[in-house]
């Protein structure tokens, strides 16, 4: 599989931490001790909060937005969620991310922390994320943002919130979502899937490593579609998406098939297949694939939006 790695990405694979979610707690004391303290560029406003009942988020407001948007005007909002299989991850992880989207879109970004499994189960983290998706919906003027224009989006895990969430606000006629983000999403606990077979000792995730990770979200219950997203049987009349699967990612064919799926219900799905790269690579800013995924994104983002 080496020889067909981007050369970049294969460059930096000696550097990669190994991804073992077997003690939950050590790794992420293991990931907190990696973070680098955020950065805060200029034109930036953030600031954190605690809302919802207790769901802490992380809001980030581009200065330059708002005042090219002017007296009145209000920004499109990204409500993002991070990675980590359910089991780890925080806001920190994903400030960066955050950030460049914050600044590069003109949007403004709500960062959510929700509660982690195996201590908090599904539904535990999935109801953070409702509960943060419909404080942003009913407060939107209060952050500077359109609460007509709404996208939710998420990496991996997050990626898998993100689209339950789309099916959530379907089912219950709101709130009303302009796009959705799915990048490398956790989206089927079935394991069934070529990739997910054939990839038991990939970079940053394996199948060995989903197996746990479901383990702890379910807790011995059965998966509905908002626990993963694959089961929904009806997957008509969503918020358009945009969905990436990386090649060498045990989650890439489940990221397709649901595409796929999207594609044929009606659904407007913007739909990108990265050669050469694995779960998680899409956030290594050397190599150059990773910055056109991320670039790619954010174009879709501004478009979503209107942006420009």
């Amino acid at each position: 599989m080496d020889h067909r790695i981007d050369p970049e990405l294969l460059a930096v694979l000696p550097y990669l931490p190994t991804v073992d979610i077997a003690e939950p707690a050590a790794f992420r004391a293991a990931q907190r001790a990696r973070t680098q303290p955020p950065q805060r560029p200029d034109g930036l406003l953030v600031e954190d909060r605690v809302v919802a009942g207790g769901v802490p988020v992380r809001i980030y407001t581009p200065t330059a937005a708002v005042e090219a948007a002017g007296a009145g005007g209000a920004l499109g909002v990204l409500v993002w969620f991070h990675g980590g299989g359910f089991v780890f991850g925080d806001m920190d992880s994903t400030d960066g991310s955050c950030v460049a989207t914050a600044l590069e879109v003109g949007c403004v970004v709500v960062n959510v922390e929700y509660r982690l499994a195996p201590e908090n189960p599904f539904p535990a983290g999935f109801d953070d994320a409702w509960a943060a998706l419909r404080w942003v919906a009913e407060h939107a003027s209060s952050i500077g943002a359109d609460a007509g224009r709404i996208a939710v989006g998420g990496v991996s895990a997050g990626g898998g919130l993100a689209a339950a969430l789309a099916l959530r606000a379907r089912d219950e006629g709101g709130p009303a979502l302009v796009y959705q983000v799915l990048d490398t999403a956790v989206l089927d606990d079935r394991l069934d899937t070529p990739s997910m077979r054939e990839f038991d000792a990939t970079p940053l995730w394996s199948r060995p490593q989903a197996e746990l990770s479901w383990r702890y979200y379910l807790a011995g219950a059965e998966a509905n579609a908002y626990a993963a997203p694959a089961r929904a049987e009806d997957v008509a009349n969503l918020a358009p998406a945009y969905i990436t699967a990386n090649e060498f990612d045990p989650l890439r064919d489940e990221a397709i098939e649901y595409a796929v799926r999207l594609i044929r219900a009606g659904v407007p799905v913007e739909l990108h297949h990265r050669p050469g790269t694995f779960h998680g690579s899409n956030a290594i800013p050397s190599a150059e694939v990773s910055r056109r995924a991320l670039e790619d994104i954010r174009r879709a983002l501004r478009a979503a939006f209107r942006v420009g």
